[in-house]
This record gives C-alpha cells, sequence and structure tokens, in this order.
C-alpha cells in the first residue's frame, strides 16, 4: 500500500479560494496547530523527507500546499492554525479561506487533525472538530509518539478517543523516527482516497 503515495508530487500553492485546483477527483488534508508535525506527516506518509517543507519556527506553512498522487488523487497540506506571530488581517483571511475550503470543497474526502500526542486535542483542534461536524471524515493523527512509552502512547489514544465520543472520526499515532502507526495512516488515506 505505501507505493501508492511515493508518486506523491508538488502541485501547487494556493493563498485565495481562487487559485485552488479545480474541485473534483479525491483530496485528503491535512490540518493543526503550527508545530504539530503537519508537515513531517505528509513526509513520512509520501516516504519523501523533503516533499513538505519542516521547520522548527511555528506557523512555517502559510499557503494551502497540493501535492498530486495522481491526476484525480490530492494530499493537501494547509496553514497551521494557533500561531500568534501572525497578523490579525493574515489569520481572518486564513480563518475565511480555510473554513470555506473545509465546509465546500467537494473532492474533500476526509481531513486529517495532526495533535502533539504530548499536548492532546486543545481548544483550537476542538474548535476545528465542532467546525466541520459532519460535513467531512475525521482522522485524528497523534504525532510525536516516539517522545512517550508503548503505555503512555496507547492511554492518549483511548483519551482522544473518549473525547471524541461515540462518531465516526478515528484515532491514531505516529512517529515519525520509527514510522510506527504509518500502516494505520496509509489505509485510513488510501480509503478516502478511493484506492480499492
Amino acid at each position: 500500500m505505501a507505493k501508492l503515495f511515493h508518486q506523491t508530487q508538488f502541485l501547487i500553492s494556493a493563498f485565495e479560494l481562487s487559485q485552488l485546483p479545480p474541485d473534483q477527483g479525491f483530496e485528503v488534508a491535512f490540518a493543526g496547530r503550527s508545530n504539530a508535525g503537519k508537515s513531517t506527516a505528509i513526509n513520512c506518509l509520501t516516504r519523501q523527507h523533503k516533499l513538505c517543507k519542516t521547520s522548527k519556527t511555528p506557523g512555517r506553512t502559510q499557503l494551502i500546499n497540493f501535492f498530486s498522487l495522481d491526476e484525480k488523487r490530492k494530499l493537501v497540506d494547509l496553514p497551521g492554525y494557533g500561531y500568534a506571530r501572525v497578523s490579525k488581517n493574515l489569520r481572518n483571511h486564513w480563518d475565511q479561506v480555510l473554513s470555506t475550503f473545509l465546509l465546500e470543497r467537494v473532492a474533500l474526502q476526509g481531513l486529517v487533525i495532526v495533535v502533539d500526542i504530548r499536548r492532546g486535542i486543545t481548544e483550537l483542534d476542538q474548535a476545528l472538530i465542532d467546525m466541520v461536524g459532519s460535513s467531512v471524515a475525521l482522522h485524528i493523527l497523534l504525532t510525536k509518539s516516539d517522545k512517550l512509552s508503548r503505555s503512555a502512547t496507547k492511554s492518549a489514544i483511548k483519551q482522544a478517543q473518549e473525547h471524541l465520543g461515540k462518531g465516526d472520526h478515528s484515532v491514531s499515532s505516529l512517529s515519525a523516527s520509527s514510522l510506527e502507526g504509518l500502516d494505520q495512516l496509509e489505509r485510513k488515506c488510501a480509503q478516502w482516497l478511493d484506492f480499492s
């Protein structure tokens, strides 16, 4: 299954809704707080270390970045949220662009919300979960699991599942260093991207 994602290539960056590629095919988007490990998760999934630019500086992803797997399937890296150093105007712009993208994009089949396992689901993550409601399928990806013991990781997954309640949302963890948990992320994305 991993090979499905290996051919992924950068497609386009968009700042305005008018710059988005045509709304067709199948897309999986990655969202999360600044520095939660969004870009790293996409790099793990595609087995490409430099596909998404990663940075220790929060707020590095400032555009909606599209990556194509093939003619009809795409991964989407959304700007991180919760980063204070961005101007209020830019924050308002992103709120508007992202909410429209997440709630109205027909091609969007699933949203991976990337959460630092040491922080758990924050108020900002919950606000995003509440905003999309049942309009798009959700998967919570707890990153940086190598920073915790196995039992603490299991406990964090259980806690996130309990936090989400009985809905259709799923939870898994990911260690970028050992790639533990990557198979679950691959299966979820392949399902959403209609790889049969």
